[in-house]
């Protein structure tokens, strides 16, 4: 890989927001901040900010250090250290793990950089023929610290290639970290970024950059604007709870606005700003939108989505047949929250159609049931959607991490659209491209009684992607009716009514992937189906990794939702394994659970992928087809990748 010396941002090139441009205006005063928080104090306490952000800096470079630096609160670092610990595993010494078995976790066709820790997704965008992802990496370390911006390039959102790093924090006001940002298109076409910095005193501060030459596809420069920082945190908000500000929309004054999640006490909140030059700002007295006892709001995400159509839209589309999304990374939680709802442009409200499941509520709407935290979208021009990317974190321990040296993956990235069949709900799915990986298939049409194991015979099931569709027999689902004895279930958990192995009159029934032939390790992903309210049927999709691993320093849940099936609807779902990673869709991704699992018999050779049905009534007949998966081409750049003649 080149050096990324040659690339560090220079802040002395022409600023394509500069004074000559006709959307310039003069400095604005803020407006009032939010009411709840006036106090005779908050000016000053806003002088003294300023004042200690910009007066006592001389702008001079910080060098990436090469230790990780102490963790800080508020950033998506990983959390989940020591809970094995704490499990009844804490007298026992830690799995031995060695090099093979660390090796076959390495993905073969999700995005992750050759080594080291990776986070959020950041910026992706569509420009000049390219897909670019940028995302926080650590360049020196299997664990979060000395955060920078890795960069990457697609054709096609699959086969990637590396690029060097786009930004590093050489600049006081992002000395500890160049964190999460979004990119926005203006109306020339050009592009502007704002990120959050964590300065040198660790307060977050949002910063504008732009790429050095527009000309460029790759964008491989790129400039930090010399007037930074554009905004710091307003008075009643924490110096390191003002983060991760989002891609911009237009209004219908002509203005842009964006969003930056907060916290006041407990309360999540979504800070509004309008600008027309990206430099200056006007706070909004309202807010986006707020909910009570969520705590701090992160990586928030608002876009619209349409009532009529399956394609995305750009962010500034609105109107009679558009609905508009918040999400929101539950900082407390890390869990990516969404709900559906009505937004007022002329005062920069939202309100959501069902307050019960609103942004952040427990049993509210999730992108994803398993693991799967601070996510983006954007909007591809190219082909007219709207892409969903995750971060994928480890559920292992942080030092197995060092030994096999990264940490950390990306989802396969979804489109996301609203369900035009129910409307109260997106539905994802993996990107159409991921198909072009699909080699050799086998399909499948079996009958499978109570209490049945079968296996599918694929060969390795290290690498797949499976389609499926399940019926219950109708006479079975009779009987269950028919039966006065099973009482509505409401309230079934796949959490707390043990997993895969309790069995029930109509499930659990599914597949058992990166299983090893005596199932001493495998990782059920299944339906079960429950008696619900007005002699209906509640189906809840769940995946169980309690039984995935003999190794005892991993955390092993078990993940599941309600699943919304229509009348009329068979039961489908989809799988993709990728050695340490198995992302699950049910009713073509009305509900979605990623988990991430760490075999330590079922790897190469030995993987091997089962059906069961495990319910105690119900026959189950599924039609369904494996495709194996090949490797997507994930590597650094060269001139001829990027179709440039050699200099040598």
């Amino acid at each position: 890989m080149a050096s990324t010396e040659a690339l560090l941002p220079v802040t002395s090139l022409q600023d394509p927001l500069s004074e000559s441009r006709s959307d310039q205006i003069p400095e604005t005063r803020r407006r009032r901040p939010i009411k709840v928080h006036l106090a005779v104090y908050s000016g000053l306490l806003l002088i003294a900010l300023y004042v200690t952000l910009i007066v006592t800096h001389d702008g001079s470079k910080a060098e990436i250090a090469t230790e990780s630096r102490p963790r800080m609160a508020g950033v998506s670092e990983k959390s989940n250290d020591g809970v094995w610990i704490s499990s009844d595993d804490r007298k026992v010494e830690a799995f031995p793990w060695n090099n093979t078995i660390l090796s076959w976790q390495r993905t073969a066709f999700h995005f992750q950089p050759e080594k080291n820790w990776m986070n959020d997704p950041n910026g992706p965008l569509f420009y000049k023929g390219w897909y670019h992802f940028f995302y926080q990496y650590n360049p020196n370390a299997a664990v979060w610290g000395d955060i920078v911006w890795g960069h990457a390039v697609s054709k096609d959102l699959i086969h990637w290639l590396y690029l060097p790093i786009a930004m590093v924090p050489d600049q006081w006001y992002d000395a500890n970290g160049v964190w999460t940002g979004s990119a926005t298109f203006l109306d020339d076409g050009s592009i502007v970024m704002l990120y959050t910095g964590s300065t040198d005193e660790f307060v977050q501060v949002q910063n504008l950059a732009y790429p050095e030459d527009p000309s460029d596809p790759l964008l491989l420069k790129w400039v930090k604007f010399s007037g930074n920082p554009v905004l710091v945190p307003p008075p009643g908000i924490g110096a390191k709870d003002f983060r991760d500000p989002t891609t911009a929309w237009k209004t219908s004054s002509g203005k842009w606005r964006i969003t930056i999640g907060s916290k006041i006490n407990r309360t999540g909140i979504s800070l509004i700003y309008d600008t027309t030059d990206f430099k200056t700002y006007e706070k909004h007295d309202t807010l986006l939108h707020q909910v009570p006892n969520t705590g701090m709001w992160e990586c928030v995400d608002f876009y619209p989505v349409s009532k009529t159509q399956v394609n995305g839209l750009d962010t500034s589309v609105n109107g009679p047949d558009v609905k508009h999304v918040i999400k929101a990374s539950m900082d407390d939680t890390r869990i990516d929250h969404y709900a559906i709802g009505t937004y007022d442009d002329s005062n920069a409200t939202w309100v959501p159609d069902n307050p019960s499941i609103d942004v952040g509520i427990s049993t509210g709407l999730r992108y994803d049931y398993g693991k799967y935290y601070a996510s983006k979208t954007f909007y591809d021009q190219n082909k007219g959607r709207r892409i969903l990317w995750g971060w994928i974190g480890e559920s292992d321990s942080e030092a197995a991490d060092v030994q096999k040296g990264w940490s950390s993956v990306q989802g396969i990235p979804r489109t996301v659209v609203l369900d035009t069949r129910t409307h109260k709900n997106l539905v994802q799915w993996p990107v159409e491209e991921i198909k072009s990986l699909r080699l050799s298939s086998k399909k499948f049409d079996m009958t499978i009684g109570p209490g049945t194991v079968v296996p599918v015979d694929v060969g390795s099931a290290t690498q797949l992607d499976i389609e499926a569709e399940f019926e219950i027999k109708t006479d079975d689902l009779k009987l269950f009716f028919d039966d006065d004895s099973v009482e509505a279930d409401n309230k079934f958990s796949c959490e707390t009514n043990g997993g895969s192995t309790a069995r029930g009159a109509l499930g659990p029934f599914g597949f058992s992937v990166l299983a090893d032939e005596n199932l001493s390790e495998q990782t059920p992903v299944y339906f079960y189906v429950t008696k619900g309210k007005h002699s209906k049927l509640n189906t809840v999709f769940c995946t169980d990794t309690s039984r995935s691993t003999l190794a005892n320093d991993v955390v092993k849940p078990i993940y599941g939702s309600f699943v919304p099936v229509l009348k009329g609807e068979k039961l489908t779902m989809r799988i993709l394994v990728d050695h340490s990673i198995v992302e699950g869709f049910a009713q073509g991704g009305r509900s979605c659970i990623t988990s991430r699992v760490y075999p330590t018999k079922a790897i190469y050779g030995a993987t091997k992928l089962f059906l069961f049905n495990n319910a105690i009534d119900a026959t189950v007949t599924t039609s369904f087809t494996v495709w194996q998966m090949n490797n997507a081409f994930i590597h650094p750049y060269s001139s001829d990748d990027l179709g440039v003649p050699s200099s040598t």
